[in-house]
């Protein structure tokens, strides 16, 4: 397969009448100033799609229904019960499809693939099903309907809070023994073989409440390869209840007690000290960024401008995927550090553009993230790539130098006309090959819960 860009992004920068080869997924070629053969697939502006770092597919149907003051205090944890409560709802068949539809939106975003950190394992009640990987199953299957890349995680979660509480409620959907998380962990490996050969599996921990400083440990102690993610403080009573319990603040203690390296992706890091963030930096760990989803549930504001002024490395993800947006996900997260520091132009290291530096850091962040050789068009990558139209009144009138600030501040997600994941070409002028199908039978399912939720 030959894609001829009229411009594209290329680890250089910006190049014309750029033909790129494609074969089995991998880029083995790329050359600027040629001109285009029959048969070459035409776009406008070719840039490196981004990784989706971070997902919980199954929450997007949950969108909008949380929304609703009550008398009380609004948080994450008056949140976190009504999603136990839409849990309970979920059978495997709406697991997949809530997962398809949640797959397809993000590619028609830009964003080529996803690490799906997963951790609804179990019927209600916590009863396994009799292949302990039924629920990954669902998701596989709808990574291999939409064509998306991904990094499967399937998560361990243990106890209901640091104290090692036992699981209960909505909770018990989610647990497993360190002994029951190797099982599921074989069987996933085993549905993988399905995909193509870039999906992945990775580990996850939920989060230091809900695993035990021993059980983390013995992942950490797995394939020094493999990626590994878990959430950290996201919210400031986790860090008052972490350092209660073991002494210090959750990324402090992290980094006091393992050898936290480039594997390693640590969800959302909220909540840090300087010298926490500075320190995180050098570890060459991947921060995973949701400004989404942390806005929406009030979780605070990220260490930016210490993080990248350290060096650090950070890639986005949609979390609870209220909405899916690449570039309202970069947007926010820039307004973010604006209005907190009352500055502008914060995330980029030096002189030069931020949607640039935006862009191009997520893109470099999400692929170590999960694993995934993409995140540049170079010769060897994964054919990770994303066409947009800059004919959108939002780009016409920039130049190369500023597209992806016109890219990140202005523009909307409809300016994606085409996304290929590992060179599978499944957005085609802005419309994903099988998106009738997909809608369909979403709508269906969600139908189905709202009666099952009355």
């Amino acid at each position: 397969m030959q894609i001829f860009a009229d411009t594209a992004r290329l680890p250089t920068g910006w190049a014309k009448d750029v033909r790129i080869t494609v074969e089995t997924g991998i880029i083995r070629a790329v050359q600027p100033q040629s001109a285009p053969v029959a048969g070459d697939l035409r776009v406008d502006t070719l840039l490196p799609a981004l990784p989706n770092l971070h997902s919980h597919s199954f929450q997007r149907a949950m969108a909008g229904m949380s929304e609703y003051r009550a008398k009380d205090r609004e948080s994450f944890w008056t949140w976190r019960e009504l999603m136990y409560r839409f849990l309970d709802q979920l059978r495997p068949q709406d697991i997949q499809a809530i997962a398809a539809m949640t797959f397809m939106e993000m590619q028609k975003a830009g964003y080529a693939s996803v690490g799906e950190f997963h951790y609804l394992h179990h019927r209600a009640g916590g009863r396994p099903y009799d292949d302990i990987a039924e629920l990954s199953v669902q998701i596989i299957e709808a990574a291999a309907e939409t064509g998306i890349g991904i990094t499967h995680l399937p998560v361990l979660y243990t106890y209901g809070g640091v104290e090692q509480a036992p699981l209960s409620g909505g909770q018990l959907r989610f647990g497993n023994t360190l002994e029951r998380y190797h099982r599921l962990n074989e069987a996933c490996a085993h549905h993988l073989t399905i995909l193509p050969s870039d999906a992945q599996l990775g580990v996850a921990a939920h989060s230091l409440r809900a695993v035990s400083p021993e059980d983390l440990g013995a992942l950490v102690g797995d394939d020094a390869k493999t990626p590994l993610h878990i959430h950290i403080s996201e919210q400031t009573k986790e860090v008052e209840d972490i350092t209660s319990a073991y002494g210090s603040r959750p990324v402090e203690w992290l980094l006091n007690h393992y050898e936290v390296s480039a594997r390693w992706c640590l969800i959302h890091a909220t909540h840090m000290t300087v010298s926490e963030t500075r320190a995180l930096a050098q570890t060459g760990a991947t921060v995973g960024l949701c400004p989404i989803t942390e806005a929406n549930l009030g979780d605070g504001i990220f260490n930016g401008s210490a993080f990248v002024a350290a060096g650090g490395h950070y890639g986005v993800g949609s979390d609870s995927n209220i909405n899916i947006s690449l570039t309202e996900e970069l947007r926010t997260l820039e307004y973010s550090q604006r209005l907190s520091q009352r500055e502008r132009n914060v995330m980029t290291k030096g002189a030069g553009s931020t949607g640039e530096a935006l862009y191009l850091s997520a893109a470099k962040g999400g692929a170590r993230a999960l694993g995934r050789a993409c995140g540049a068009i170079a010769v060897g990558q994964l054919a990770d790539l994303v066409a947009i139209d800059r004919n959108d009144p939002a780009l016409f009138a920039l130049s190369d130098e500023q597209l992806l600030d016109g890219l990140v501040f202005a523009a909307k997600d409809q300016v994606v006309s085409d996304l290929w994941s590992a060179g599978r070409h499944m957005v085609r002028e802005g419309r994903h090959i099988n998106g009738p199908q997909i809608t369909a039978r979403y709508r269906q399912c969600v139908h189905d819960l709202k009666d099952r939720l009355r």
